[in-house]
């Protein structure tokens, strides 16, 4: 990605072939320069874009429990962000004596009755889409849900939201594995080091720095990992035009509070 500009110089307009404004540069409520937009945005979608990690927290506990078995908040955390696949192996150490495939329709079963209703958005999410979608930047949702869920989320997202999906039972490999956010990048059509990631969790952001992506991190529930390469927000009320500009020109941005 382009480095960090100086604030007090306004760039010059980018030009594309026959000198046609490059579409990543647009200018959105910035009058004394342009913005600088990513050409795509890769969605996580629980605890990123909506609150449903509590969802999956009861059903998980609701599962084991009935089984026998012990499940804390601490063991709950530790499955966020991860595929469902290897939650459900975990599952089955605690104590849960079913397949695999029945621990996941069981944990997916319980989610969607819960959001089945209204769209539980995370904070600043709703508004964050609808400006993408305003500036004509394409969003894909990557979630390690199964598609069935992700489907019915997405149909109740306001029309044109999401040009793309790829869920969790469509990947050879799930977080932090790279593969799901390049194959959103690849049905986008756009290369993966000119599109944002937002994430919540360890796993996820592992994903996208993996796969070379602009990668912003949501502090949610798990602490996420410092690193050079990704900027971390506490809310998605964070996600303005302006921390997008700065990040799509390369600086990394961590508004944290600092660890005592």
């Amino acid at each position: 990605m382009p480095s960090h500009l100086d604030d007090s110089v306004a760039p010059a307009a980018a030009t594309g072939p026959q000198g046609a404004a490059d579409p990543a540069v647009l200018a959105v409520d910035q009058p004394d320069r342009a913005l600088a937009l990513p050409r795509a945005v890769l969605w996580d979608l629980d605890g990123t874009l909506i609150d449903s990690e509590p969802y999956w927290m009861a059903a998980e506990y609701e599962l084991v429990r009935s089984r026998g078995g012990s499940w804390t908040h601490d063991d709950a955390l530790s499955l966020v962000g991860n595929p469902l696949g290897s939650s459900a192996l975990i599952l089955q150490a605690h104590g849960v004596d079913l397949s695999v495939e029945e621990i996941i329709t069981f944990l997916i079963t319980r989610v969607a009755a819960q959001v089945a209703g209204a769209v539980p958005w995370q904070p600043g999410a709703a508004e964050a889409l609808a400006w993408l979608r305003a500036n004509d930047v394409p969003c894909a949702l990557v979630t390690m849900s199964y598609r069935s869920l992700a489907d019915s989320f997405v149909a109740r997202a306001p029309a044109g939201t999401f040009a793309a999906v790829v869920a969790g039972d469509e990947v050879t490999h799930g977080k932090p594995h790279p593969e799901p956010y390049l194959r959103a990048a690849e049905l986008l059509g756009v290369p993966i080091e000119e599109c944002l990631v937002v994430e919540d969790s360890p796993a996820g952001v592992g994903s996208a720095l993996a796969c070379g992506a602009v990668a912003v991190g949501v502090e949610v529930m798990v602490p996420l990992p410092v690193s050079s390469r990704l900027s971390r927000l506490s809310s998605l009320h964070d996600f303005t035009p302006d921390l997008v500009d700065r990040v799509v020109r390369g600086e990394v941005i961590d508004l944290l509070p600092a660890q005592a």
